[in-house]
């Protein structure tokens, strides 16, 4: 009796409904271009929880929807606490839990207006940075130098 080789083993995978896929964890720091180091990470924060053969992790499609939410929230700045918080919501949301999603649109809410106050910050750096610059054009300039 053969094993079936790597690649087979692929192809079965992808010919699997998605909810029944697993994927190793060098297979989703691949598709999500992060170490290994990561994902444990990610797992000793229990926001991932992989199944256990030996000491091989086996993760799921919902493991790797969780992955691709927390690093999603991780661009968006959100805290670990913040994408607990929301994985955590997503998991309970298939029922559409009023509750959980108002609690999300607040969360978002405060994302949304810590962007506004940044951007406002950007714009008046932007303006200091651009009035500091003419200045010293200018002395440049009164001394007999071009800038």
């Amino acid at each position: 009796m053969t094993q079936p080789s790597a690649p087979a083993d692929e192809a079965s995978q992808e010919a699997l409904p998605r909810q029944h896929r697993h994927y190793t964890i060098g297979e989703l720091a691949r598709m999500f271009e992060v170490t290994p180091r990561t994902i444990r990470f990610y797992e000793q924060e229990g926001l991932l929880a992989p199944r256990r053969e030996g000491q091989k992790r086996i993760y799921r499609e919902k493991d790797r929807v969780r992955l691709k939410l927390t690093l999603r929230g991780k661009r968006l700045g959100f805290s670990l606490a913040e994408i607990r918080e929301v994985v955590t919501m997503y998991d309970a949301m298939p029922d559409g839990n009023a509750r959980q999603l108002w609690r999300l649109l607040e969360i978002l809410a405060d994302k949304r207006d810590n962007l506004e106050r940044q951007l406002e910050d950007i714009r008046l750096m932007r303006m200091e940075i651009d009035d500091v610059d003419h200045r010293a054009r200018e002395v440049l300039r009164s001394l007999g130098h071009e800038a």
